[in-house]
């Protein structure tokens, strides 16, 4: 099993900035990326930052420019600096390992972040 806990979400006003942190342990064969979702009310879960073993990261269009994700010195641990957080960034935020061929399908409880206007 793998165990993912994420931390760091809050309540914030437009334009604020909150950093997600989140450390995965348990049964992890190989750490290939690790990433950032995000669940708003009545969506699908969207990825929305990944970065990968050689540090190179990637970011959904609508994040590019404000969040930045990081790995911690534990190779297990990533962060998410989110900063000009817009109403609609508002979502219960889960981190995830990539293990090569795929995404685990164990899930954190999240972090929640609400963005107020």
């Amino acid at each position: 099993q793998v165990q993912l806990v994420e931390s760091g979400g809050g309540l914030v006003q437009a334009g604020g900035s909150l950093r997600l942190s989140c450390l995965a342990s348990g049964s992890i064969f190989r750490i290939n990326a690790m990433g950032w979702y995000r669940q708003a009310p009545g969506k699908q879960r969207e990825l929305v930052a990944v970065i990968s073993s050689d540090g190179s990261t990637s970011y959904v269009d609508s994040v590019k420019g404000r969040f930045t994700i990081s790995r911690g010195n534990a190779k297990n641990s990533v962060y998410l600096q989110m900063n000009s957080l817009r109403p609609e960034d508002t979502a219960v935020y889960y981190c995830n390992v990539y293990n090569g061929r795929e995404w685990t399908t164990y899930w954190g409880q999240g972090t929640q972040v609400t963005v107020s206007s």
